[in-house]
C-alpha cells in the first residue's frame, strides 16, 4: 500500500505541543517527518570519521564538518555527499565548534588551546582570537570555548562554556565588546553553555546544556527567555533555518546507558516545538550524543555523532 500522508493535530494544554506533520507508513504506524538520507555522506573507502564535533553549511549548500581525526576540517557536498576538500591536519588539539559566516568563511573552536579561529574555505588562517595556551577571564582569552557564531552584521559571539560558563561578544574586527553570564541556574547564568545560533533579528539562542535549557538573549546580552521541558531535553547544538525557525540537537545526559535520551527538534522562534524525531542509539536516523546541527537553505539538516556513532547524518523533510 501507498504511504499516505496523515495529518495529526495534537492540541496539549498543558505541554503546549505545536502541530506535528507526520506520514503514514505501509504497516499504519506513523514515521517522523525528517528522515535519514542513507548513505551520505559518501567517505573514500579505507577512511572514516573520528568524533564529530562540528557542523554548518554555507551559501552553496556545501556541509563543513569539524572532526577529531585526520583531516579535521571537511567541505562536503551537501546533494552529494562526496568530500570537495580539506584542510587542518597538525593544526588543532582538541577541535570543538564550527561556524560558517555570510562570506563562507569558517570558523572553528579549539577547546584546549583556548583560541578561536577563522580560516578561509581553502584553509588560510584570516584571524585569531584569544591567547594560544593561556586560559582566563578576561577582554582577551578565552578559557574552553565551545562554540563561536557571526551574526549578520558582523559581531562575533563565542560560548566561553566549559572553563568560564559566559559569552562573549566582538566586533567583526575582534574586538572585545562585552560578556555575560556566570556558573549557575538562574536565569542568564549558565553551566556549559555549549552551542549558539543568531537570529535575523540579532536575538542570541544558547544551548545551555548542563541546565538542561535554551536561553535567548537580545544582542547585547539582555536576558530574554528561557525554555525548558522534557520534550526540548538537554540542548547541545542549535541552528537557525532559513525561514527563522530554529534546529536544536538533544544530546542526552551523558549516562551511557541504552536508556538514554537523544533526538533533534525543529521548534520556533519562540519556543514552540514543531516537530522532534531520532532516538537513542547508532543505527541509521538515530543519535548517541547528538552534538552538534545546521540546517540547509533548501531545508535539509544535519546532525553530528560524537561518540560512538562518529558520524554526521543528513535528514530531509519526507
Amino acid at each position: 500500500m501507498k504511504e499516505r500522508t496523515l495529518i495529526l493535530t495534537l492540541f496539549c494544554l498543558l505541554a503546549g505541543l505545536a502541530c506535528v506533520v507526520a506520514t503514514q507508513d505501509e504497516e499504519g504506524g506513523t514515521a517522523p517527518a525528517y528522515q535519514v538520507v542513507h548513505g551520505w555522506p559518501s567517505l573514500p573507502d579505507g577512511y572514516a570519521l573520528g568524533q564529530v564535533v562540528g557542523v554548518d553549511v554555507d551559501s552553496q549548500n556545501r556541509v563543513w564538518v569539524f572532526h577529531r581525526a585526520a583531516r579535521p576540517v571537511l567541505c562536503i557536498d551537501g546533494e552529494t555527499g562526496e568530500i570537495l576538500s580539506s584542510f587542518g591536519d597538525d593544526m588543532f588539539e582538541n577541535e570543538h565548534g564550527l561556524a560558517v559566516d555570510a562570506d563562507d568563511n569558517v570558523w572553528v573552536t579549539d577547546a584546549d588551546t583556548h583560541v578561536v579561529q577563522k580560516y578561509s574555505p581553502e584553509g588560510e588562517l584570516l584571524m585569531a582570537l584569544g591567547i594560544k595556551g593561556e586560559a582566563a577571564e578576561d577582554e582577551m582569552r578565552f578559557n574552553k570555548p565551545t562554540d563561536v557564531e557571526v551574526a549578520p552584521d558582523g559581531s562575533i559571539y563565542v560560548t566561553d562554556g566549559y572553563g568560564n560558563n559566559r559569552v562573549v561578544k566582538l566586533d567583526s574586527d575582534g574586538t572585545f565588546v562585552t560578556a555575560w553570564g556566570t556558573r549557575g541556574t538562574e536565569s542568564g547564568e549558565f553551566d556549559t553553555p555549549h552551542g549558539i545560533a543568531i537570529g535575523g533579528d540579532g536575538r542570541v539562542y544558547i544551548a545551555d546544556r548542563g541546565n538542561s535549557r535554551m536561553q535567548v538573549f537580545d544582542a547585547d546580552g539582555k536576558f530574554l527567555s528561557e525554555w525548558k521541558s522534557d520534550e526540548i531535553g538537554r540542548p547541545w547544538g542549535v541552528d537557525i533555518t532559513a525561514d527563522g525557525n530554529l534546529v536544536v540537537a538533544d544530546g542526552g545526559d551523558l549516562t551511557n546507558t541504552a536508556y538514554d535520551r537523544n533526538g533533534a527538534l525543529l521548534m520556533t522562534a519562540d519556543g514552540e516545538v514543531i516537530e522532534r524525531w531520532g532516538s537513542y542509539g547508532s543505527q541509521d536516523g538515530q543519535f548517541y550524543w547528538a552534538h552538534d546541527i545546521a540546517a540547509g537553505a533548501d531545508g535539509a539538516v544535519y546532525v553530528t555523532d560524537v561518540n560512538v556513532g562518529m558520524r554526521v547524518q543528513k535528514f530531509v523533510r519526507r
